[in-house]
């Protein structure tokens, strides 16, 4: 989180979870006046991260639903695996690793779910008890070998790319003994 471009009355906020499995669910349903959100919901969007989008793409600036920002909702916490432009505004947490697409902690994740971000603690929760996310965990689908990296470079980059907090580098890109 950049908190310089955060609001600072969103800087410690519980709020209800609205789950985009990807950058296109997003953009097919955030702007839906059929969708169930709040201003003090947590957006969240998953597999946009180096493996999930693939390539990390700058869509971590999930925009505020449209019925929300006619009412003058101009900012509420975001949550994504993917990245943005350093020059965007937002309470909005990014680069969440691992990433959902290879089981990370978005992966478990539902619509309803509560969450708990306190920046001043450096800590995003999940309020769901550790029997419900044992559950989640052991139905999570092994994420084997997507389609479109069957074979040559796409199959190079889905075998190799790090995770963020790595670099989003290949991996055999680093200099011996790192």
């Amino acid at each position: 989180i950049k908190q310089s471009a955060a609001s600072p009355k969103l800087l410690q906020h519980t709020g209800r979870a609205v789950v985009f499995e990807s950058v296109e669910d997003m953009t097919l349903r955030v702007d839906d006046p059929a969708l169930d959100v709040t201003a003090d919901d947590v957006l969240v969007l998953r597999n946009a991260g180096p493996k999930g989008a693939p390539g990390m793409p700058e869509a971590g600036y999930l925009p505020i639903p449209k019925k929300l920002a006619r009412t003058g909702v101009k900012d509420m916490v975001r949550i994504s695996d993917a990245r943005m432009s350093g020059t965007a505004f937002g309470t909005i947490v990014l680069h969440i690793t691992p990433e959902s697409a290879v089981g990370g902690p978005l992966g478990l994740v539902r619509n309803g779910d509560m969450i708990r971000l306190d920046v001043a603690k450096r800590s995003i929760d999940l309020l769901v008890d550790e029997a419900e996310l044992q559950k989640r965990r052991a139905a999570l689908a092994t994420a084997g070998t997507p389609d479109w990296a069957k074979r040559g470079y796409a199959h190079l980059f889905n075998e190799t790319i790090l995770q963020a907090d790595e670099g989003c580098d290949f991996d055999f890109m680093r200099a011996k003994g790192k």
